[in-house]
């Protein structure tokens, strides 16, 4: 038997009150937390103000039998491990208790001490019980960890960060744009961090309905709201002993952010509808794409919990900022088995991402969707990053200056719709038309823009074959 980690919170429901007495007091000597209740009724008044571990419960109690007890604490699906004690023992008697849930059947008289080691391995199948529900929690919630690429001077110093923060237990506050990989930063902490093997839990504030978020967190008893039809633990208690990582922190209801600043204070949560208080023990990662000094000072988000929770602070700086690793995100996201052309590649690594990684990441994979051959060339990238590719092509001259379809559209909007420039825009097209045979493709990409967007020119001008003869 492993050894104890920790006091037994521990509840002892005996009619006799010698016995309940004498077991009380061995117990809390041996340095185990212990409450007592005289009969059945008293005992569910109790667990509904307290949490145990587990309870010892006489088998005949006036009233309520132990075993009437236990039915009704398994009903309502109460977490406690329960022990039958019974001067009676039989055989029946032990296989009725198994089978309504009890963990273990003690017959008296017993030695004390062997009540204490009942005790002990009922609380370690507690634990089995419990870290089961979190793997399954895990599985449900929890995505594998992905590599974070980079190699610019401002993601070296996040790594450098990762590295110094992770094996601390402070709450640490992620911040940066939507799509910068905040997620994969929480990861990479947990994975480096003393509770690496222990439960990851995420919740994104942003994408639950705020009524929600309350439950998420704190877990919810039975009827307490529409829908509630059993109890159930939140992600707290769920990821005890690990950590929870909170992502858009910013989005979180004023109301729940007392909550939320108690929990990390002391460990104390309630379930909603319930006024038990639950201990856990978590370590906090929050991610926001706000600026929470910002909030702060607007009155929306708390000052004390922002100073919680801001106990360290990593910024992850958007992709534009990261000089070089687009080339290598890309590299990364098409694998060994797929090539792209330089002016794809170009294109790709001269926009600016305003969506960051998961833009880019959707980008390249929309590309090879539509790409042939495991090739990704200009025509396969959206519209948006074409446009703002390269556009070098020398596909005429006017006063000595290069002219694109781009250059066109920026001297029609400085001179608010042109008629001049709208014909010249359009004589344009028609002549590259004509020049490559009404290769549309080849057209394109001498014009300097994507093909979907010389389709869309077509139909405005109402340029058509018969109009490129």
């Amino acid at each position: 038997m492993a050894a104890l980690t920790h006091p037994i919170n521990l509840l002892i429901v005996e009619d006799d009150p010698d016995f309940r007495e004498t077991c009380s007091r061995w117990m809390t000597r041996k340095g185990h937390h212990v409450a007592s209740a005289g009969n059945g009724q008293e005992a569910l008044e109790v667990i509904d103000r307290q949490v145990f571990d587990v309870a010892i419960v006489d088998m005949n109690m006036p009233g309520l039998t132990g075993l009437e007890l236990l039915e009704r604490m398994k009903s309502s699906q109460v977490e406690t491990e329960v022990i039958i004690l019974t001067g009676q023992g039989t055989i029946d008697s032990a296989v009725n208790a198994m089978k309504l849930g009890a963990c273990d059947y003690l017959t008296k008289p017993f030695p004390l001490d062997e009540l204490e080691q009942r005790c002990m391995l009922a609380w370690e199948r507690g634990q089995i019980n419990k870290e089961n529900r979190q793997l399954k929690a895990i599985i449900e919630r929890s995505q594998p960890p992905s590599k974070i690429i980079g190699e610019s001077f401002r993601m070296r110093e996040v790594f450098r960060l990762i590295d110094r923060v992770a094996p601390t237990d402070k709450p640490v506050l992620i911040q940066g744009e939507s799509g910068t990989g905040k997620e994969l930063v929480a990861r990479a902490l947990q994975q480096r961090s003393l509770r690496a093997d222990k439960p990851f839990v995420t919740i994104n504030c942003a994408a639950l309905p705020e009524q929600l978020v309350e439950s998420e967190l704190f877990g919810h008893r039975k009827g307490a709201f529409t829908g509630a039809n059993e109890d159930r633990p939140g992600l707290f208690e769920v990821a005890d002993g690990g950590t929870l990582f909170i992502d858009e922190i910013g989005e979180l209801p004023g109301s729940l952010q007392p909550k939320l600043l108690r929990a990390l204070e002391d460990g104390s949560i309630r379930r909603v509808g319930s006024h038990k208080e639950r201990r856990v023990n978590v370590r906090l990662i929050a991610a926001t794409n706000r600026t929470l000094s910002d909030e702060v000072a607007a009155g929306r988000f708390r000052e004390d919990l922002y100073y919680r929770i801001n106990v360290m602070s990593l910024e992850l700086p958007p992709l534009r900022k990261r000089e070089g690793d687009v080339s290598l995100l890309i590299n990364h996201l098409l694998g060994r088995d797929w090539k792209i052309t330089e002016e794809a590649r170009r294109a790709l690594e001269a926009y600016h991402w305003p969506g960051n990684v998961r833009q880019l990441r959707n980008a390249v994979e929309r590309a090879q969707i539509l790409a042939n051959d495991y090739c990704i060339t200009i025509d396969d990238l959206p519209v948006e990053v074409c446009d703002t590719g390269d556009q070098s092509h020398t596909v005429s001259r006017e006063n000595g200056h290069p002219l694109t379809i781009a250059s066109i559209g920026q001297a029609r909007n400085a001179t608010l719709e042109s008629p001049r420039l709208e014909d010249l825009e359009r004589s344009h097209i028609v002549d590259i038309l004509k020049r490559e045979n009404g290769n549309k493709a080849r057209a394109a990409r001498i014009l300097g823009i994507h093909r979907r967007k010389l389709y869309r020119l077509l139909e405005r001008y109402g340029i058509t074959d018969t109009a490129q003869n």
